[in-house]
């Protein structure tokens, strides 16, 4: 079902309830609602370990064997038969097949390598000492167990072991693993195309601001961050103050998701909610009650371009922390759910300090970890990005504020 948020609905408009009705929607149902916008993840497809990083899993990703694939050593010393003093024999290097090992004897072994069948520990380099005649003593003899420094076939995972769930974030460790047990390729979900439209006629790309111009931060800012999430970003452009240019651009674009920076409010060159309409796309939520950034929408466009399904669009404000919160609430989990990713736990601490909030809405809030848990910082201006800069989080913070030593949860910056 394609909902506007949990117990909000939808008006013949298209608008949610609460935005027809001129009231923000409450945060939490902002953010579920991003999730519950997405039918279903996008399709999965095989690629090779090297293409995977970034992508998610499409199924569990299961053991092709054994790990270790065999017994082997976990030290450099020499591989034992029952109890000392040993023989000693011959030496196992990696990579190599070793003949069986009789009782009584030694012989040399690398971390890593195959153990000899037969062989019932191994003696660490530095615990043992090969006297003249060959022979190999403990130098603390107390007896060596069995299975001393062995990491024993199986000891990781066994072949057919589900080792982690579809909807798992490829990172380096996740191939290295997938690696390890035998893979090529993995099969995973296609990244989301998202394509970025910043708005406004008194943006610059490059120097320094002047009268009535200002520098756009957050296209530098958003496009490293989404495809952090796993989007595929395909363009990033501006787009003046004209409806029809923002209309068209809307119309056309054939990403799954379009990302605007900017005329979410209704001033005189605010066109968004006009151009949206004009281009057959349908509101699902209008206004939410958070600070900053309580402007902001989300709504679903027509198939357009080579895209079969629907699209969607993610209207963020154009004060930069104002964006970022509309970033967390609608971009991160509308990506996560057309990756195929599932809702995360949740991260909640103690606050270490008083967190001041908003008389009637959520605030998120940039915060430090300090010696007790996380502090406000200043420079939390919707216009600013400083205070961002320096956080380590940002505190979902309800109206009213949050003592310290409650517990608040924290989402992660950009």
């Amino acid at each position: 079902m394609n909902a506007a948020a949990p117990g909000v609905g939808t008006g013949r408009d298209g608008r949610s309830r609460s935005a027809a009705a001129g009231h923000d929607c409450p945060w939490p149902q902002a953010r579920e609602a991003a999730r519950q916008a997405v039918r279903a993840p996008l399709p999965a497809e095989p690629v090779d370990l090297a293409a995977a990083l970034g992508r998610t899993l499409a199924g569990p990703l299961t053991a092709l064997t054994d790990l270790p694939a065999f017994d082997t050593s976990a030290m450099d010393g020499w591989a034992v038969s029952g109890p000392g003093p040993w023989r000693l024999a011959g030496r196992v290097l990696a990579g190599r097949t070793p003949p069986p090992l009789a009782d009584g004897w030694a012989t040399e072994i690398a971390t890593g390598a195959q153990l000899p069948p037969g062989a019932t520990a191994v003696l660490r380099r530095e615990h043992g000492r090969a006297a003249e005649g060959d022979t190999l003593r403990e130098l603390d003899p107390g007896g060596l167990p069995p299975g001393q420094d062995v990491r024993p076939r199986g000891q990781e995972c066994h072949r057919d072991e589900a080792l982690l769930p579809a909807g798992t974030a490829v990172t380096a460790a996740v191939i290295g693993l997938a690696a390890a047990c035998g893979y090529d390729r993995l099969t995973v979900r296609r990244r989301p195309r998202v394509e970025l439209l910043v708005l406004g006629d008194e943006l610059l790309d490059a120097g320094l601001p002047g009268p009535g111009l200002v520098r756009d931060a957050l296209g530098p800012l958003l496009e490293p961050w989404l495809r952090a999430a796993g989007a595929e970003p395909i363009g990033r452009r501006g787009i003046r103050d004209d409806f029809g240019l923002l209309r068209d651009a809307l119309r056309h674009s054939s990403a799954d998701v379009v990302v605007t920076t900017g005329g979410t409010a209704a001033g005189p060159v605010d066109f968004l909610h006009a151009a949206l309409a004009a281009a057959g796309g349908r509101l699902l939520v209008d206004g939410v009650a958070v600070r900053p950034g309580h402007p902001m929408l989300l709504a679903e466009l027509p198939p357009a371009g080579s895209a079969t399904g629907p699209r969607y669009l993610v209207g963020l404000p154009g004060n930069p922390l104002a964006a970022v919160a509309g970033a967390v609430t609608f971009a991160l989990p509308l990506l996560h759910r057309l990756c195929g990713r599932p809702p995360g736990p949740g991260r909640f601490v103690r606050a270490g300090a008083r967190l001041p909030g908003h008389p009637t809405d959520t605030r998120l809030l940039p915060v430090r970890h300090g010696e007790h848990g996380p502090v406000p910082l200043a420079f939390d201006g919707p216009s600013m990005l400083r205070g961002l800069a320096l956080a380590d989080a940002l505190a979902v913070v309800p109206p009213g504020g949050v003592p310290g030593g409650e517990r608040v949860e924290l989402l992660a910056t950009p």
